[in-house]
């Protein structure tokens, strides 16, 4: 299995519009940072997490060519509002793209991208298949997703598991069942928004204390804000076993 980080940053990505901070200003190409997002190779068959404002970039950046399912962790518009643009690979792979999202989001999807739903078709829109993840196992083409439930804030997220890999982003809680799900990890994908307390993320101290609880065999850090620092400053505070991801890092499972 390849895992690829197809954007490590926050809702409003790094640089941040305006901003004139060191980090925003940063010429580290690991300082510049998409909206969070991940594409998983398994079985043959490329499965995204999540379509941000920065979807189709990411797919021309990686130079993705097929396009199998997209996951959603939620509704927010920092992870959904690229969906539009999955009408490239229905042109290209000659078929609709499977959607997995609880019902919940569904109805956001069903909202926001009408036009997608609606009784009368416009020619050239996005196609798609939904289908519906509750809090249990189920397959993607034969590869097992186990979602994990999660809370970003009072908002119910879900985390995903393939395999010996899991991704949590937008998270702050995870209940003792739900963490069950997440034991004998070769690798754990974790939000770590900066050092100071936030409202619905987890901190770096936050994502550090979750990796050591869960030990898994390598941690990755992502959803960075611009707030927690340079990424070579921080690398060097992390144990040896925990890295920040960047944008376009791929790692093999």
């Amino acid at each position: 299995m390849k895992l690829t980080f197809l954007g490590t940053g926050t809702s409003q990505g790094i640089p941040v519009i305006a901003c004139k901070c060191p980090i925003c200003l940063s010429t580290d190409k690991r300082d510049k940072r998409l909206r969070a997002s991940a594409m998983v190779e398994v079985d043959g068959q490329t499965i995204v997490i999540d379509s941000g404002p920065d979807f189709r970039y990411q797919m021309l950046r990686a130079n993705v060519e097929k396009l199998d399912a997209i996951l959603f962790t939620h509704e927010h518009k920092d992870h959904t509002a690229g969906l539009d643009d999955v009408r490239a690979f229905n042109w290209v792979n000659k078929k609709a793209v499977d959607i997995y999202a609880e019902e919940r989001v569904q109805a956001s999807l069903k909202q926001e991208f009408a036009y997608v739903f609606a009784e009368f078709r416009y020619p050239g829109i996005p196609q798609l298949n939904l289908w519906t993840v509750e809090n249990k196992a189920f397959n993607i083409n034969g590869t097992q997703i186990i979602p994990i439930r999660a809370k970003h804030f009072k908002l119910p997220v879900y985390a995903y598991r393939i395999a010996d890999m899991a991704y949590i982003t937008d998270a702050n809680y995870i209940s003792v069942e739900e963490k069950e799900k997440l034991k004998g990890l070769k690798v754990l994908v974790v939000n770590s928004l900066r050092k100071e307390k936030h409202l619905s993320h987890f901190t770096l101290p936050e994502a550090l204390a979750l990796i050591e609880e869960l030990k898994p065999e390598r941690a990755y850090l992502t959803h960075v804000s611009h707030q927690l620092g340079f990424h070579e400053e921080v690398s060097k505070e992390l144990p040896d076993h925990v890295s920040m991801a960047y944008d376009g890092l791929k790692i093999e499972i």
